[in-house]
């Protein structure tokens, strides 16, 4: 019987836990656009996504030897990460003010084929988009960040916000709707909220201060 591959995280996690302490950084590094595009879902301030990070990936550090390998590390780190988004908004009330409707009917945009002339409004259009996300509702936006952009599957969409798989489905249609199809072509998904290199760096190296 041939045996499953096993999973690189697991293996880096057992390394972890033997003392190598510095293999913790390529976990950081590997999750970080993840982890700050779900975090931004929910605050939308840099200076809290960096902290909720941070204090994300402290934790899981610190829990590292009782994580039981059920689900994956990135499900894990997840939810960890939501977990602490969620308490920072709670102690700073952070509230969205931008609506999606408000911006797509003050532009009134047509749902169009790409062609050269809206390749030079990329970057208004991808900042634009960018807002109307930010203007869903947080249920559908995180659901939006996490199977649209992000390309998480809908069974750890589910385990990461811990909804049914048919929520994860009925909340990404909705999240759709509420963007309008036709907005969502101009831009690719994958390429919004970009985590860059300084920040990343940034990241790290208030992970270690912490640890």
């Amino acid at each position: 019987m041939t045996e499953e591959p096993t999973d690189p995280d697991f293996e880096l996690i057992d390394r972890i836990l033997k003392g190598e302490k510095d293999k913790y950084e390529l976990l950081i590094r590997k999750y970080n656009q993840r982890l700050y595009r779900i975090a931004k879902a929910i605050l939308w301030s840099e200076d809290r996504i960096e902290d909720a990070m941070q204090d994300a990936y402290i934790k899981a550090y610190g829990k590292l030897a009782a994580f039981e390998q059920r689900s994956s590390f990135s499900t894990w780190i997840t939810r960890i990460l939501i977990n602490e988004c969620l308490m920072k908004k709670r102690e700073n009330k952070d509230i969205v003010t931008l609506s999606t409707d408000e911006e797509l009917r003050r532009l009134n945009l047509k749902a169009e084929a790409p062609n050269p002339e809206k390749k030079v409004l990329n970057k208004e259009l991808k900042n634009l988009l960018e807002n109307a996300i930010s203007g869903l509702p947080e249920k559908y936006r995180l659901v939006f960040v996490l199977r649209e952009i992000e390309n998480m599957g809908v069974t750890e969409t589910g385990e990461s916000l811990e909804i049914s798989e048919g929520n994860v489905k009925a909340r990404l249609s909705r999240a759709k709707e509420m963007l309008r199809n036709n907005l969502m072509s101009v831009y690719p998904a994958n390429e919004l909220l970009d985590f860059n290199l300084v920040r990343c760096d940034r990241i790290v190296k208030g992970v270690y201060a912490g640890i």
